[in-house]
């Protein structure tokens, strides 16, 4: 397909766009004339430029550069990137593999973590395995996406890895394994916890959501202990608007109106309502959000705001009330559009950005409180439009120290879980693992202070003190004497740091191991030990007053 016809193709879609736009004739002539100066530009390009055109590269250019314009969820997909779209809405990939992240360091790839029940892992493979042949191919210097590709293919065909494990005897191990199907649940773990509490993590809102979310309430139907639910949606990024209305349903009377989209047109309004009887309709429910919940995570926990049906905790939403749909393209591509915004029952739209209205430079602001719309809940609490949603209850996450964020980025807690694991056969359950003192004096000792890097604030301080003391003149023998001594007092020592910050590393050196045996739904699980918002989630919904008192009820 030539250049020319590539951008023709372009043309049509932005014309079948602008043809449904404002009928007014200027704003149409100015589309004509602008795709009429664009294919001419792509013609003399394309006869009279000293070099060949690379045509796709030149396509997506131009693409990238239209779409840019309008805002980031509008993305075409050619038939190659076609994947990426299926795995967003069901959850599953169109290509066989063998289930596990790979990740690339120093030239070289390794087995990050695999997937429970996949391939990777039912064949024996551990995170920090150095993957040095996929079949009759050395991949022992081959970076993460060329290795990715040797290791996908069609479901049901063999494949052969040969690995370098660390810290074992026997390093080099190979295993003969069939590439499976793969997707990732949006529900990867549930269970009732604390003796009364079903707690549920929601990660995303694929084509099963709805049916998984209703196994796990129904199963808490089931156990008489259970008096309280937990949906969690922190870092859900949204996805398949229906299904948030599916999972609604779970807790509110069949035919509760939740959402109404509204396109261009005003015609094209669209209301959903539940369809289904309800599982817990009175339950005490909470909500956990946060930054990265979106989309259909926040129509969720917007709606059960909005008909006081649950506490919101956490911390305000990422703000997208934006609805998109997918419009079939020449040559296999699809185009995913904005179409739609999606307003909750109390009427209110929490979109946060207005990419219609950008500044000067092209970047667009969050809409600031003080220009937010109040609304009212269904017990006539107050709420706004704009900027997300806030939580009833916020949470203070606390503030990451620099040494843990090093620790974590450069992986010195990855590599030290994956020595634990390849020299410790088991652990206890993931509920009653915990970092021993044992563990946290090995895991000191493998610290390496020489190469570990992290921020040594005080320490700079110290020294921009001295050096601007004596720039103005105060550097004499008294202040000399006061920093002196401040200095050894505000030295860091790693093993001092180490310590005074173990309860913060421990977290994350726990989660890393706990995930080696148990897989994210251990990782999880150790998250949930000491986790700010279930605590006060379980302390709000255990206390009657309390939960009234912030429904409205």
């Amino acid at each position: 397909m030539t250049l020319r016809a590539h951008i023709l193709s372009l043309g049509l879609l932005i014309a079948s766009g602008a043809a449904a736009s404002e009928p007014a004739s200027s704003h149409d002539a100015a589309v004509s004339r602008n795709l009429n100066t664009f294919n001419a530009i792509v013609k003399e390009l394309e006869m009279n430029y000293v070099d060949t055109i690379r045509p796709k590269e030149a396509f997506d250019a131009a693409v990238n550069a239209l779409l840019s314009t309008i805002d980031p969820y509008t993305v075409y997909y050619d038939s190659e990137a076609r994947a990426d779209l299926t795995k967003m809405t069901t959850g599953e990939y169109d290509y066989g593999g063998i289930g596990s992240f790979i990740m690339e360091r120093d030239g070289s790839s390794f087995i990050s973590y695999p997937m429970e029940g996949a391939p990777a892992a039912t064949a024996g493979l551990r995170s920090g395995d150095k993957i040095i042949r996929v079949d009759t191919t050395d991949t022992s210097k081959m970076g993460s996406e060329a290795v990715t590709k040797l290791l996908r293919g069609i479901a049901g065909t063999p494949l052969k890895v040969t690995v370098q494990r660390p810290y074992v005897t026997d390093s080099i191990l190979t295993f003969d394994m069939v590439r499976g199907k793969l997707g990732e649940p949006s529900v990867p773990y549930w269970d009732v916890i604390n003796g009364n509490t079903g707690y549920i993590r929601l990660t995303s809102f694929i084509s099963q959501s709805g049916k998984d979310v209703r196994e796990a309430l129904e199963a808490f139907k089931k156990n008489p202990a259970v008096d309280k639910i937990v949906l969690d949606l922190r870092g859900n990024g949204g996805g398949l608007l229906e299904q948030a209305v599916d999972i609604v349903g779970n807790f509110v009377p069949k035919g509760t109106e939740v959402l109404r989209t509204r396109g261009r047109d005003s015609s094209t309004e669209k209301i959903y309502k539940t369809t289904h009887t309800p599982i817990f309709p009175d339950i005490p429910l909470a909500v956990l959000i946060d930054g990265g919940s979106a989309s259909a995570a926040e129509i969720t926990a917007g709606a059960l705001q909005d008909l006081d049906r649950a506490v919101l905790l956490g911390s305000r939403s990422f703000g997208k009330g934006l609805v998109q749909s997918t419009l079939q393209l020449p040559y296999d591509g699809l185009l995913k559009v904005t179409v739609a915004k999606y307003y909750i029952p109390s009427g209110r739209l929490i979109q946060a950005l207005d990419y219609s209205h950008r500044n000067p430079d092209g970047s667009v602001a969050r809409t600031p409180d003080s220009l937010t719309n109040v609304y009212k809940t269904l017990h006539g609490r107050e709420v706004r439009d704009g900027g997300g949603l806030k939580p009833d209850v916020e949470i203070d996450w606390g503030q990451l120290s620099r040494l843990t964020f090093n620790l974590v980025r450069d992986n010195w807690t990855y590599d030290f879980a994956n020595r634990y694991a390849n020299t410790h056969p088991s652990i206890p359950a993931a509920w009653d693992f915990e970092i021993t003192d044992e563990i946290y004096d090995e895991f000191k000792k493998s610290i390496d202070p020489e190469k570990l890097k992290y921020d040594k604030v005080c320490e700079e301080l110290v020294k921009e003190l001295r050096k601007t003391a004596e720039e103005e003149g105060y550097l004499n023998e008294e202040t000399t004497a006061v920093l002196d001594a401040l200095t050894p007092l505000l030295t860091h020592n790693l093993n001092r740091d180490l310590d005074n910050k173990r309860s913060e590393v421990s977290e994350y050196l726990g989660a890393e191991i706990a995930s080696r045996y148990y897989y994210d739904k251990g990782k999880i699980i150790q998250d949930l030990k000491s986790d700010p918002a279930l605590k006060k989630a379980e302390e709000i919904l255990s206390d009657k007053a309390e939960l009234a008192k912030i429904l409205g009820n």
